[in-house]
């Protein structure tokens, strides 16, 4: 067994803290991973308070993982020793299924094994990026170039992918109009990547203090949700309107912004099942449509674009002992666009 350090939640209400732990012996198609950065994702906040159920204390956190190879196993090809990479939102898939044979291993019908919180057959529990280490099959373990800053690459894991994937999916691209929802660390990724690939991007927020920053990340226009009269001026504007909020709000509001034909697409996860007004689907033939994270392929695929296009996401670097200030702030939206904690500082 490796001894592990990381921070952990030991009860729905208790703050992380620092927690001792061991991981597995890696086998010969594993991978050891150093871990150096780790993002902090929404996610990682919903399941330590175990507001999504089903959560296994102590629980470790952590899908958005960067770090160096330590050791491989002798039966690994992929991977060397000193490597740069990455490990996202899962670890494990069924591998057979006509989504793991499609490459598509988020969707596998068996289910995949999440980073963090997932039960194995051996009846231990998965624990996340907030640790100095981690052990991971190599077909799961992605490359990372060294030509970017890897604090920046760590959230291109999961809010990266999470909006690469639908916008490739739907070949969004030069003279499409993209609307994005909400600026936080899924949405700034939103408009980094269509602005990238030719579409026009507008963000939708409620906070007009964000106007400079959207302008900034990439975006031709800002509208500000809370006024009327700016958001009727966009109606029936967007090809695509790209849904990053995961708190409670209103879809009929902003599916009349779409034309005919217009698909909004869902990234974020309201805490409450939200209302629909068919009419304002079928008044345009409009879609609504969803989209979860990215197979190993296409993840590696955004990886290797970034590197191309010198993209990664916009953090704030800090130190494991201020992960429950850190907490606190993502949830009032105090952080421009994702926090990344600095694993080599832990203990």
């Amino acid at each position: 067994m490796i001894t592990t350090k990381g921070y952990a939640a030991q009860a729905p209400s208790a703050p992380l803290s620092p927690y001792t732990f061991d991981r597995k012996d890696p086998g010969v198609n594993d991978v050891t991973i150093d871990i150096l950065y780790c993002g902090v994702c929404h996610a990682d906040i919903h399941q330590a308070k175990n507001e999504y159920g089903g959560t296994a204390y102590p629980f470790v956190p952590g899908h958005e993982i960067i770090g160096r190879v330590h050791s491989i196993g002798k039966e690994v090809a992929r991977h060397s020793v000193g490597d740069l990479v990455g490990v996202g939102y899962f670890l494990d898939s069924c591998r057979h299924c006509s989504s793991c044979e499609e490459g598509e291993e988020q969707y596998c019908e068996k289910g995949i094994t999440p980073t963090q919180n997932a039960r194995l057959k051996d009846g231990t529990v998965t624990k996340g990026g907030y640790s100095n280490t981690i052990v991971v099959d190599e077909r799961y373990v992605l490359k990372v170039s060294e030509s970017l800053a890897p604090a920046g690459v760590a959230p291109l894991l999961c809010a990266g992918i999470t909006t690469y994937s639908p916008l490739r999916h739907w070949n969004v691209g030069k003279g499409h109009k993209v609307a994005v929802l909400g600026l936080g660390g899924v949405g700034h990724m939103a408009v980094k990547f269509a602005a990238s690939f030719g579409a026009e991007v507008t963000v939708l927020s409620g906070s007009p203090s964000k106007r400079e920053s959207a302008l900034a990340l990439g975006a031709t226009h800002f509208v500000v949700t809370s006024d009327v009269a700016e958001l009727k001026a966009v109606a029936g504007r967007f090809d695509f309107l790209i849904d990053a909020v995961s708190a409670k709000h209103d879809y009929n509001a902003y599916l009349g912004l779409l034309k005919k034909d217009g698909t909004m697409i869902l990234l974020g996860v309201p805490p409450e099942a939200p209302q629909l007004a068919a009419f304002q689907l079928i008044a345009r033939r409009r879609k609504i449509a969803g989209s979860f994270i990215g197979g190993i392929a296409e993840t590696q695929e955004m990886l290797d674009y970034c590197a191309d296009h010198n993209i990664t996401a916009d953090v704030e670097v800090i130190a494991p002992d201020y992960i429950n200030d850190a907490f606190e702030r993502t949830l009032k939206g105090d952080v421009q666009y994702r926090f990344v904690i600095d694993m080599t500082r832990l203990g």
